[in-house]
């Protein structure tokens, strides 16, 4: 049995969500079983989820694209529902993860809720410490809290030199979600 190490894909560049979906698709590639769990996202707001469902991987989402930022403008309502669907998402992966072997498990955005304080930072480092042993995970999201970067194996930070945003051009159907 191989150990399944933890993986952070973090930073203000584009592509930590790309590189978990390729991450995914290699491991497919190989005939492993991947579960991708979106934070802060649905799957009706990003395309990469219905090609990777077609590929036979499991997605799971939170509930809901959340606009959380800035968080000091959340109201504390917003932020109890958003936190309540997070932890809710969380136990059920606990339970997937139980009842089927997974190769790879892919934390979307975990690291934003994390920043957001819409998740304790220990409930994450208690789960991925009670991880089963050969069971790969990769962490996406700005604001990698340095606990999470601390147990993990591999740490990408991914920086933003230049981005259309800085020049007023907005997500792009196709190419951005």
């Amino acid at each position: 049995m191989r150990k399944g190490l933890i993986q952070v894909y973090t930073g203000e560049g584009k592509g930590k969500t790309t590189a978990a979906v390729g991450q995914a698709i290699r491991a497919k590639g190989r005939n492993q079983k991947v579960l991708f769990a979106q934070f802060l996202k649905n799957k009706e707001g990003s395309a990469e989820t219905s090609i990777l469902e077609r590929l036979g991987i499991k997605v799971m989402a939170g509930g809901g694209r959340y606009k959380i930022f800035p968080l000091e403008k959340l109201p504390e309502k917003k932020k109890e529902e958003v936190t309540s669907h997070l932890i809710r998402l969380l136990d059920e992966i606990k339970e997937e993860i139980k009842r089927k072997e997974y190769d790879l498990l892919i934390l979307d955005e975990i690291n934003v809720a994390l920043h957001a304080h819409l998740m304790e930072e220990e409930t994450i480092l208690d789960f991925l410490r009670d991880k089963p042993s050969s069971l790969e995970i990769v962490l996406t999201g700005r604001y990698a809290p340095s606990a999470i970067s601390r147990v993990a194996h591999l740490v990408s930070e991914i920086i933003k030199v230049k981005h259309p945003y800085d020049e007023g051009i907005g997500a792009r159907r196709g190419i951005d979600y």
